[in-house]
C-alpha cells in the first residue's frame, strides 16, 4: 500500500552503509574515518531524487518478530558507552513515519509474515552517526525495522523481498552495519586478523555483485566463507546487508565504497 501522495515512475536504489565505531565521527580521531565520512556526506547526491521517507535496518536492534518503529518523532538512543560528554549531546531530529510503518506492515502481513509497531523507541547509532552525514538536514521521515532474533540469513533475506514494493513509492530502504565487526580484534588486531578481514571483505564483495540468485546463495551460506567467523563472531551487524539483498529484487549490487580502516577491509554496497 503507497504511501499517500508517493508515487514516482522510477524506484529508489537500496543502500548497504557502514555506520563507522560509536560516534566516530564526532571524535577527535584524525584521518581514521575521514574517507569513510567522505562516503557517507555523499549518499543523497548519489540518489535518483530526495525520498519521501526512507526505512532502514541497522545491526542495534533485534525482535522475535519484525518490528518498526512507530512514533511520530522518535528519540535518540545513545547505545555507545565509554565515549566523551559531547558524544552524548547529538541531535538529530528527524521525524518518524507513522504512515510507512503501517506500509511496511501491511507488506510483510501480505508476505505471511508477522510484524508489530513500538511507538516509543527511538533510533539507535546505528542510524543516527552515519544519517548526520548522510542526510544531513534531518528532513526526511525515517522508519527503523528490527532485525529477528533468530539470525536466520533467509528470513532477512525474505523480509527485505517483501518490501522491495516500497522502492517504487519513493521510499529508499537502508541497510547499516559493518562488512567487518569483531570488537575485540577491530582496535589491536593482529596480522592474521587483518588477513581474515580481507579474505572475507574479498568474498562478500564477490558474492555481493553476483548475479541474484547467486548473490542470494551464497549470502545464505557467508558463515562458511573464508574468514567469516573472525569477522563476525555474532552476525547482526552483516544481516542489514542480507535485508537490503532481499529488497534488490532482481538488481544486481555494486561496491561503493572500499577502505581499510584500523587494518580491517570494509565495504559499503548499492542495488539498483
Amino acid at each position: 500500500m503507497p504511501i499517500p501522495g508517493s508515487s514516482l515512475p522510477s524506484r529508489q536504489p537500496v543502500l548497504f552503509l557502514p555506520h563507522g565505531g560509536g560516534p566516530c565521527f564526532f571524535m577527535d580521531w584524525p584521518e581514521t574515518w575521514d574517507r569513510m565520512a567522505e562516503y557517507l556526506r555523499s549518499t543523497q547526491s548519489t540518489l535518483p531524487r530526495k525520498p519521501d521517507a526512507i526505512l532502514v535496518v541497522s545491526g542495534h536492534w533485534e525482535e522475535d518478530i519484525p518490528t518498526v518503529t512507530a512514533a511520530p518523532n522518535p528519540p535518540l538512543i545513545y547505545d555507545y558507552y565509554g565515549f566523551p560528554p559531547h558524544t552524548y549531546q547529538l541531535q538529530y531530529p528527524a521525524p518518524g513515519s507513522p504512515a510507512l510503518a503501517s506500509t511496511v506492515c501491511n507488506l510483510l502481513h501480505e508476505a505471511g509474515m508477522q510484524c508489530a509497531t513500538d511507538e516509543e523507541r527511538g533510533f539507535d547509532h546505528g542510524v543516527f552517526i552515519p544519517f548526520m552525514l548522510a542526510f544531513e538536514n534531518a528532513d526526511i521521515p525515517i522508519v527503523e525495522l528490527s532485525l529477528l532474533k533468530s539470525m536466520e540469513p533467509a528470513a532477512h533475506i525474505a523480509l527485505g523481498a517483501a518490501l522491495e514494493p516500497l522502492r517504487a513509492q519513493n521510499v529508499l530502504i537502508v541497510g547499516t552495519g559493518m562488512t567487518y565487526h569483531n570488537l575485540r580484534h577491530f582496535m589491536n588486531g593482529s596480522p592474521a586478523t587483518n588477513q581474515a578481514a580481507q579474505e572475507f571483505d574479498t568474498w562478500l564483495a564477490k558474492a555481493v555483485t553476483a548475479p541474484p540468485v547467486e548473490r542470494n546463495t551464497q549470502l545464505l551460506h557467508w558463515a562458511s566463507a573464508p574468514g567469516a567467523r573472525v569477522c563476525h563472531p555474532r552476525e547482526e551487524h552483516l544481516l542489514p546487508l542480507m535485508v537490503a539483498a532481499g529488497a534488490a529484487g532482481q538488481d544486481e549490487g555494486i561496491r561503493t565504497y572500499n577502505d581499510t580502516v584500523l587494518g580491517k577491509a570494509l565495504s559499503g554496497f548499492r542495488f539498483g
